[in-house]
């Protein structure tokens, strides 16, 4: 019994994780397979950002525990954040458990598998839950591990753990803990090594990335500890591209805004969370800055690099949101002209302040028709931005073969948009310049400008 697949649901920060217990159990003698029919172990890590997430998953575990009636050996186990934020209770709600892991204790999962399958074979199935929701110092250290014999061009890299914001809607400071910061020097020991091995662009990824190492690392010539990070990375010899997700506007002071002029490495793309376009919203919400802040931040990235794409995260329907409310997240919405977002229809989160201390009176249908409005202006916005690319020459980084077409392959501008083309299998992992063919609201086609290859 030594067949392991790990399903993962959520954000960036959960495939990160999910990726470091798949390399511990890969060094402990387990192998990843691809396809839950062929483990003896299931592993759920989990989101709790949404009810919906948490729901798919309990589903997901209820049809696994039909297998498990039929072969009491096979081994079921949540992770992450789902099973921090409901606890024990999941036991009750799902007695097939065999496994329950906090986001403080993924490197413990070898471990307590071993345990597991060992108490099998000496009491037989299922004796009781194996259960640890406990907080652990150092464990942000611990998320370093990658995928071995798989080259990664692009890998993520986890610099911190933890949120210590209290935006109302937000469940994430009671999933993932106060803020803790990895090492510089780990952090750039992690990214050599993956440069060793071909990785040719890293994503840093925080809850709030650009808080790294506040009131724990001191500022340097005015600039903060994430800037410095920054600056660290960007000297590594090999790699060529840094992104970041997901920051904060109160982050964005003058030092990181100049890096976007000032670090090579470091691409004009930023993921910019706005939440609402209306200042009364916002303080509703718990986001320390204001629509004019936001606007400062958005010009001064222009200032610095004119090439600079946006995306952002809105949330529609929030309590007490009028329709004169919604109105001035659309035009400013329209105004900045996002190149992605994230858009979602507010859903009460059990244990967030909104849901306990708000009324949630936005009707269902107002909710889909706000979302459908910014959907249809960030189509018209991302659409304009693609065809203004046409003709153009871009600089794409060679990711991987595409999903569809033979021949083709998928790589990314410096604004991180998609780019399909003919290649060959040899370039994965170059810089190649790529002439824009053609365009949708998503993707741009594009052909190899072959002199310069």
């Amino acid at each position: 019994m030594n067949r392991v697949y790990i399903k993962t649901y959520g954000c960036q920060m959960n495939e990160r994780d999910s990726e470091a217990v798949a390399s511990l159990l890969t060094d402990r003698g387990y192998s990843i397979v691809p396809d839950e029919h062929q483990a003896d172990v299931v592993l759920l890590n989990t989101c709790a950002v949404r009810d919906q997430a948490e729901q798919k998953a309990i589903g997901k575990t209820g049809h696994l525990a039909k297998r498990k009636r039929k072969d009491p050996n096979f081994v079921i186990g949540v992770m992450g954040c789902m099973a921090q934020n409901r606890g024990e209770e999941l036991v009750d709600r799902l007695p097939d458990l065999d496994l329950l892991v906090g986001t403080q204790k993924f490197h413990r999962v070898p471990e307590m598998l071993d345990q597991i399958i060992a108490r099998q074979k000496a009491l037989g199935p299922k004796p009781s839950t194996l259960i640890d929701l406990a907080s652990e110092e150092g464990s942000e250290e611990t998320i370093r591990d990658h995928t071995e014999g798989e080259r990664q061009v692009s890998a993520f890299v986890s610099i911190m753990q933890g949120c210590n914001m209290h935006c109302t809607f937000c469940i994430v400071p009671k999933t993932r803990g106060p803020e803790r910061y990895r090492s510089m020097d780990s952090i750039c020991a992690e990214i050599e090594e993956l440069v060793s091995k071909g990785t040719r662009e890293v994503t840093l990824l925080g809850q709030i990335v650009n808080s790294y190492g506040m009131r724990q690392i001191p500022f340097v010539g005015g600039k903060s500890p994430f800037v410095q990070l920054l600056e660290r990375i960007n000297a590594i010899d090999g790699l060529e591209r840094i992104r970041f997700t997901s920051p904060h506007p109160r982050g964005f002071q003058r030092d990181l805004v100049e890096a976007y002029g000032e670090l090579p490495k470091l691409m004009p793309y930023v993921h910019l969370p706005l939440q609402s376009g209306s200042d009364r919203i916002l303080k509703a919400m718990r986001r320390p800055y204001t629509v004019r802040r936001f606007r400062e931040i958005v010009t001064q990235l222009r200032e610095v690099q004119p090439e600079i794409c946006f995306s952002t995260d809105i949330i529609v329907g929030f309590p007490g949101e009028t329709d004169e409310d919604f109105a001035m997240t659309r035009d400013l919405f329209d105004e900045i002209g996002f190149d992605m977002a994230f858009i979602f229809k507010y859903s009460p989160r059990s244990g967030t302040p909104s849901a306990e201390e708000m009324v949630d009176d936005v009707p269902q249908a107002v909710k889909e028709a706000r979302n459908q409005e910014l959907l249809d202006i960030l189509g018209k916005h991302s659409l304009r931005r693609n065809q203004a690319m046409q003709g153009t020459i871009q600089e794409v980084l060679v990711e991987q073969p595409a999903r569809k077409g033979e021949g083709k392959f998928l790589g990314r501008t410096p604004g991180n948009r998609k780019v399909i083309f003919s290649a060959s299998e040899r370039l994965i992992g170059e810089l190649v310049p790529v002439q824009i063919t053609d365009t949708s609201v998503t993707t741009l086609l594009g052909e190899l400008v072959l002199q310069h290859v």
